[in-house]
């Protein structure tokens, strides 16, 4: 997934689908091509995520849980922390995003 975004966020759709949904610092996206559109339009040229951590958990109805903690770092902008959680699902026999969440790790902002 990072190695997509960082290289080229446009390629990103063929991990979603139309009921997919996702929550990018408090705002809701749903589908496929509001998604895109979404992780496409974010104001920066470059950007670079360094992976700390990342948990992942089986669910009941066989998806699966995963957080990720890392730091970002776009454009010259300063080294950023960020927490991400996703839920996937085989849907169709590919395994795709059907819910995101993602929050920079901002404090006393």
């Amino acid at each position: 997934y990072y190695q997509l975004f960082d290289a080229d966020r446009t390629q990103l759709g063929a991990i979603y689908i139309d009921a997919s949904c996702l929550t990018w610092e408090g705002q809701q996206f749903q589908g496929k091509a509001a998604i895109v559109e979404k992780l496409t339009s974010l104001p920066f040229q470059k950007i670079q995520h360094s992976i700390t951590a990342q948990d992942h958990q089986p669910t009941p109805d066989s998806c699966i849980l995963s957080m990720v903690v890392g730091q970002l770092k776009a454009d010259d902008d300063q080294v950023l922390g960020f927490h991400q959680t996703f839920l996937l699902k085989n849907f169709q026999g590919a395994w795709v995003c059907t819910n995101e969440v993602f929050r920079l790790a901002l404090h006393n902002v």
